[in-house]
Order: C-alpha cells, then structure tokens, then sequence
C-alpha cells in the first residue's frame, strides 16, 4: 500500500514539473491548449489512472482479507468453540473468595 501512494506521489510531481515547465515556456492560453493536447501530459495521466486503479484493486483486497477474517471469527463464535474458551479463561482468571 505505502509503495503505490508513493508511486502516485511521484507521478504527482511528475505532473506539476511538466506544468511548470509549460507555463514558463510560454503565454497562459498557448500552455492550455498544449496541455490538453500534449502527448507527456496525456501520459502522465494515464499512468495517474493506472496507479488510481491499481490502488483501489489494493484497498478492495485488503477489504476482502479483512471481511473473510471476521467471518472465519463468526463461525469459531457461532460453533461455540471460542465460547468454551472464553468461559474457561473467566474461571481460571475468576479469585476464589
């Protein structure tokens, strides 16, 4: 996960170097219109895209690893196998009076 923020952050920066590179080049309206039709920035775009994409196939696995784990728990619960744990652990921790 911290690899693809990382990932995102350079093609971030990517993007601002080539748009700062654009705007002192040239005048404002001659920067847009080569920015909507520049080749690099399209591709730094579409490198952007990629890595949204990859990133949100991340967070949707770990989702999915998170949610399997709790049901796996639920089922250890709701077969009564953590509840006879639980109640064996209260007894032991339980002081005599």
């Amino acid at each position: 996960m911290t690899e693809m923020v990382v990932k995102i952050l350079v093609e971030l920066l990517s993007t601002l170097a080539l748009a700062t590179k654009q705007i002192k080049e040239g005048k404002p309206m001659k920067i847009l219109k080569k920015l909507l039709g520049d080749k690099d920035v399209e591709a730094v775009l579409q490198r952007l895209d990629r890595l949204t994409l990859d990133e949100a196939r991340v967070t949707a696995a770990q989702t999915l690893e998170v949610v399997y784990g709790l049901i796996q728990d639920m089922r250890v619960v709701m077969n009564g196998e953590q509840f006879s744990m639980l109640v064996a652990c209260r007894t032991f921790e339980e002081p005599s009076l």
